[in-house]
């Protein structure tokens, strides 16, 4: 059985991105958006970068920023993956991928079933598509603030390319998550945090071991 993709976003803290990197985490995310109590400047995104880097992929999140701060970003923090949570076009996606050299990953709210279309036009430019909650009306920020949507609705998806899974999720819930998903790939934040956009170690370690005695009993299961 394919063992399931797991990201940690919104790390900002050497101790918690170690955590993360030694669980065994296959990404890690850093936020470059200032209104996220998870956003990481610059220079602390360098120092963070150098901890995972060779160990588990690194991932930029940024929302609607222009081409200047993305090069940046690649220049200076090097990721492996950007990370589209905006309203950015595929047009400016592919343009970003080009740019950059890097890979993509676009994210697309979803509260009901007809807002998984918004998708297709992304399929031949993203890597990976992050299916997250649609944030509430009143909000200026995006993301699912910890709220899950209904996983069910991924369940059948027939897309071109793999999807990763978002909102709400944290270690009670993410095999069942799973389960009625079919998600491949998984993506926490606010699921291993103590306190608003404060990570903690134990938390992120407990998810990835959940994630991971899943597909352990899974295997055993085939």
């Amino acid at each position: 059985m394919p063992k399931t993709i797991i990201k940690i976003c919104g790390l900002s803290t050497p101790e918690t991105m170690e955590a993360a990197v030694e669980a065994g985490a296959d990404m890690v995310g850093l936020v470059f958006f200032p209104k996220s109590p998870r956003h990481v400047t610059l220079s602390d995104a360098c120092r963070l970068a150098d901890i995972a880097r060779g160990r588990s992929e690194i991932v930029a999140l940024t929302v609607d920023m222009d081409l200047h701060g993305l090069q940046r970003i690649n220049e200076l923090v090097q990721p492996d993956i950007f990370q589209f949570h905006g309203q950015e076009t595929p047009e400016a996606c592919a343009a970003a991928r080009v740019m950059m050299r890097r890979r993509i990953i676009k994210a697309i709210g979803v509260s009901e079933r007809a807002d998984l279309e918004a998708a297709l036009p992304y399929v031949n430019v993203a890597e990976r598509i992050l299916f997250d909650a649609k944030p509430p009306k009143d909000s200026d920020v995006p993301g699912g603030h910890g709220v899950p949507f209904d996983w069910t609705l991924l369940k059948s998806l027939d897309l071109p390319c793999p999807f990763m899974l978002s909102g709400g999720l944290d270690l009670a819930n993410v095999a069942q998550a799973i389960a009625l998903s079919g998600a491949t790939a998984v993506d926490v934040s606010s699921g291993v945090e103590r306190g608003k956009g404060v990570k903690d170690s134990g938390l992120i370690r407990a998810f990835v071991a959940a994630v991971r005695g899943r597909n352990m009993r899974r295997s055993d299961e085939s």
